[in-house]
């Protein structure tokens, strides 16, 4: 094979490369993310030691809200690796096929479409967190937000 016959398989392999660059930014928010939960779960569990009885039930269900998120960003975590691994597998497909004289279209669009199915429930599950995120906050914020809307005259 000559240069002139490798240049458009190259060409081919540049947008799923950019894909796993951009893959990897979203890997990179989300195990940070993972890191702050697991971080404030440990602080709770210190907090709960000391709590008054009345102030565990309220930091059971932060826990348990956490704990939750953490699955949730394990998730996330795991089906933006399978995307970033599809992708891999996509560009050794691409270089298979043109080496070997295969026609492998239907299993490399097949790779393709996998890889953004995988990358949507990614980011879905992410968005699934955030979610959670503002769920904890207004509960651990509650008497503060109580406090405030009295005040204000603000609704929630």
């Amino acid at each position: 094979m000559r240069f002139h016959e490798l240049t458009p398989i190259l060409n081919a392999s540049v947008s799923p490369v950019i894909l796993i660059s951009g893959v990897g930014l979203l890997l990179l928010s989300m195990t940070n993310r993972l890191g702050r939960v697991i971080d404030r779960a440990r602080q709770l569990e210190d907090v709960f030691s000391r709590a008054s009885q009345s102030d565990r039930g309220r930091l059971q269900t932060e826990v348990r809200i956490l704990f939750r998120r953490a699955g949730l960003l394990r998730r996330a975590i795991t089906f933006a690796t399978l995307s970033v691994l599809g992708v891999a597998v996509l560009v050794v497909a691409l270089f298979v096929a043109a080496f070997s004289g295969m026609e492998l279209v239907w299993s490399i669009a097949f790779l393709f479409v996998g890889c953004l199915l995988a990358l949507i429930v990614a980011v879905v599950t992410f968005l699934q967190d955030i979610y959670l995120s503002l769920v904890a906050l207004k509960l651990e914020l509650g008497p503060a937000l109580e406090v405030g809307d009295q005040t204000t005259g603000a609704g929630r």
